[in-house]
Order: structure tokens, then sequence, then C-alpha cells
């Protein structure tokens, strides 16, 4: 079965749209067997998928093949995911630093401004 990668993301699930896969390969966001490719390439089993998602790099093995979209629970059946622990936990935090972000409007208070140029000030006499 010939397979193009931007459709297979898809297919597992990877990206919400096939235009988006295609997008996040071009843009070097996928990479496939540590190297840059086109979207139009040909998927072949065992083949290494390396996604960055926000800090974290997540790791896949291609284990099976699907031209159809398939279920998030039948994902396991295509795709081993090899991401090491390391990389959860940097996504973890990541995400913790964005929810503490939107709980604030994101500009620092007067008292806030103060303390950070306080902390500045001091930081090289330290």
């Amino acid at each position: 079965m010939k397979l193009r990668w931007d459709k297979f993301i898809w297919c597992v699930r990877l990206a919400k749209t096939r235009s988006l896969a295609a997008e996040l390969i071009t843009k070097g966001r996928i990479k496939i067997n540590s190297e840059q490719i086109k979207p139009s390439r040909e998927v072949k089993i065992n083949d290494l998928i390396q996604f960055q998602r926000n800090t974290a790099v997540f790791t896949y093995k291609v284990v099976g093949l699907t031209d159809k979209r398939v279920g998030a629970q039948l994902v396991v059946n295509f795709l081993l995911d090899l991401t090491p622990v390391e990389e959860l936990e940097k996504l973890k935090l990541y995400q913790e630093a964005q929810r503490n972000y939107r709980l604030t409007d994101g500009k620092p208070t007067k008292k806030d401004r103060r303390d950070l140029d306080e902390f500045l000030e001091n930081w090289h006499l330290e």
C-alpha cells in the first residue's frame, strides 16, 4: 500500500486536518527518521516519527499502515509510542506554566514590576 505522510499523520490523529499535517511536516515540526521530508513521501513500516509539540519531542514507530482515519483507541494498532518520560515531563511543565499564565492577564502589576526590577538590580551583586 502506498501512503503519503500527510495522510498517515492525519489518519493516526497526530493532526486535526490533512492540510495541518502537511504544514507540520513542511515546517519541520514532524521529522521522519530524524530528517525533514516532504509530505508526499511514502510511509514505510518501522519508520520513526519525531513530533515536536510545544517544548517536548514525541517519538513514535510505525507498526501498521492505514489510509482511513481511525478512532483514538485504534491508533495503537498503527503507532508504537517510544516517547521518553523526560519529554512527557517537559510537556506537563509547559502546560502548567501556560495554565498559571492564563490565570493572570499576562501583564505584571505595578507591584510585580517593582519586585522584578528590584530582583534584576540585585542579581549581579551577589
